[in-house]
């Protein structure tokens, strides 16, 4: 099955928010510049922020460097953390959401239904088989597939459905005082540092403008955050 991309547009990916089960005083929310002024029109609190990034060269390379330089020297990892793989193409906007979600189930007062119940059911798994069961979970009232796929297609860019998309989405968040970038497409989490839920957003936005920096010269970068809802 070749899916489409999820739009980073804040209409769609709270029709998918909210059919996860998270209550409607939370929303995804553009967020228009990582300066102090900009960041302080974002409703609060904040709780994670998605990064869009251009997949281009740079990108790929820091990613492995990354990588390997964690494997030599290792990093902490909070037991509690919700990490999964991505394992279906173009489906890094859901994973994002998912895994800025997962990590925030408490404090959004997530609805009993079949999402929370599946990430009770999953949440002993690997990665990989995280990843595994959610996409392929066919139970009557979610399936995760088909619901990307219906709203992919509400998106506004025309796209083909059998291309890779070229940007990638990823979420940054809060979890036991240290700041975590969830990347689907990664071998594991990354801890970016020590941060507390009083100072993610600003944390968190340093992050991305470190991402930012290494493309200065692409402009196809999106950052949305996972806030209070406006009222």
């Amino acid at each position: 099955m070749s899916l489409l991309p999820l739009e980073a547009n804040p209409d769609v990916m709270n029709k998918l928010l909210h059919l996860l089960g998270v209550p409607k005083k939370w929303s995804i929310v553009d967020v228009y510049g990582l300066d102090e002024d900009a960041l302080a029109y974002i409703p609060k609190p904040v709780l994670a922020l998605i990064l869009l990034c251009p997949g281009t060269d740079q990108f790929l390379q820091h990613a492995e460097q990354q990588i390997e330089k964690l494997k030599e020297e290792g990093q902490v990892l909070d037991s509690d953390l919700f990490f999964m793989k991505q394992c279906v193409t173009n489906t890094c906007g859901t994973v994002a959401l998912i895994h800025s979600v997962a990590n925030n189930a408490d404090k959004v007062g997530l609805e009993d239904g079949p999402f929370k119940k599946l990430l009770n059911d999953i949440k002993d798994l690997t990665p990989e088989e995280k990843g595994e069961k959610l996409f392929k979970s066919e139970h009557e009232a979610f399936n995760l597939l088909s619901t990307h796929q219906e709203l992919a297609l509400e998106g506004q860019t025309e796209v083909n459905p059998n291309d890779q998309a070229k940007n990638h989405f990823f979420a940054l968040v809060e979890k036991a005082g240290h700041l975590y970038e969830l990347n689907g497409s990664k071998e594991f989490p990354i801890n970016h540092g020590s941060t507390t839920p009083e100072s993610f957003l600003e944390d968190a936005a340093k992050v991305c403008r470190e991402f930012i920096a290494r493309d200065a010269e692409d402009v196809n970068f999106t950052v949305l955050a996972l806030a209070a809802a406006e009222n």
